[in-house]
This record gives C-alpha cells, sequence and structure tokens, in this order.
C-alpha cells in the first residue's frame, strides 16, 4: 500500500468546530487535518490505500459520512506519493 496526500475542499463555507472535527473523526477522516482558510474548510489526508483513487473515493465518502459535501479535490504536484 501507499500513502497519498490530499486537500477535500467542502462544499460549503463552514466554522470549523469541535462538534464537526469529532463528526469527521468518527465517520472515518481519522487520518486526516481539518483546517480552515480565506473562509473554506478543508481536510488535509494522509491516507493509505491501493491506488490514488481508492484513497481519494473513501475520504469523499467518510466525508459525507458526516454529513458533509465535497466540492474538489486539490493536491500538490509531485507529492501525491509517499512511500508507506
Amino acid at each position: 500500500m501507499q500513502q497519498y496526500d490530499f486537500t477535500l475542499i467542502f462544499a460549503e463555507s463552514l466554522e470549523l468546530t469541535s462538534d464537526l472535527a469529532d463528526a469527521l473523526y468518527a465517520a472515518g477522516c481519522d487520518d486526516g487535518t481539518p483546517g480552515t482558510a480565506n473562509g473554506m474548510l478543508f481536510v488535509g489526508f494522509h491516507r493509505e490505500a491501493a491506488t490514488l483513487e481508492d484513497a481519494i473515493c473513501s475520504a469523499i465518502e467518510d466525508v459525507r459520512r458526516a454529513g458533509y459535501a465535497v466540492a474538489r479535490v486539490e493536491m500538490e504536484a509531485g507529492t501525491m506519493v509517499r512511500a508507506g
């Protein structure tokens, strides 16, 4: 398995609260770090998976399970795969 680094940007502008962070953690986002920038909520993931697609799809599903929608995925060029 490989570890993939990417960020999910939420569809809504939300305040990062402890309740929101707890909901994300409980939904399976325990390998992500929530934050805000320019009024947008995001979760930076360091997810282990067989493929990049599997990593991103499972993270999106976890965010949806917590009750939130994802607007887009962002990745830095050259840093998407890290040996696990």
